[in-house]
């Protein structure tokens, strides 16, 4: 039976993580977790049924660091307005760079999956929810722009950070923040400079 201590799941799942980042997913074995955890051989398999397992939650456990970190659902506070979007975009290339072994992780999990159709699927569902939930928000907080700009600057700003963290000096840091600054005027120009704030709950 599994083992069902919260705390050293979590410990477990991150050194999955660190595994993922710096080996690759092949390299991601109990022995190789349980010796980056620095907990006795045999953990690991104590708390995961199988590898597949490990791989999915270890990728759980990244979007869980992030939003942590920063929690999405909060409606931000000021203006609805164009500058308002440019300001949570760099927010959130400075936050994922901030957690380069999660997202490396992430990629790695991309690379397994494109070989793993179990794994694909998971993580098929698991992005697509990711990605409702942030249009979901959008629209809810009054900031200009529709599903579609949601998704463009997803797509956008997911590479941007993988340039960052895979080749850093491909571009500079002033060059990446201009880049993300003339992505959202160039996805919102034409709309509204301030889409105004969404109604509360009793119409006003």
């Amino acid at each position: 039976m599994a083992r069902r201590n919260p705390e050293r799941r979590a410990a477990l799942l991150d050194a999955a993580v660190e595994v993922l980042a710096g080996e690759g997913a092949r390299g991601l074995t109990f022995r190789a977790v349980d010796q980056r955890a620095g907990v006795p051989a045999g953990t690991a398999s104590n708390y995961f049924a199988g590898r597949a397992e490990i791989l999915t939650g270890a990728g759980e456990r990244v979007y869980q660091r992030l939003l942590d970190q920063a929690p999405l659902g909060e409606t931000p506070d000021g203006p609805r307005d164009r500058s308002r979007v440019t300001e949570l975009m760099h927010a959130l290339v400075d936050r994922v760079s901030a957690f380069p072994t999660g997202f490396l992780a992430l990629l790695e999990l991309r690379l397994e999956a494109a070989r793993n159709p179990e794994l694909r699927e998971v993580l098929t569902a698991r992005v697509r929810a990711d990605l409702r939930f942030n249009t979901e928000h959008h629209a809810a907080s009054g900031l200009p722009g529709d599903g579609t700009t949601v998704a463009l600057l997803w797509l956008a700003l997911n590479w941007l950070i993988l340039e960052r963290l895979t080749l850093p000096d491909l571009l500079t840091d002033h060059q990446r923040r201009d880049l993300v600054t003339a992505l959202v005027d160039r996805l919102l120009a034409g709309q509204p400079e301030e889409a105004g704030r969404p109604l509360d709950e009793s119409g006003k």
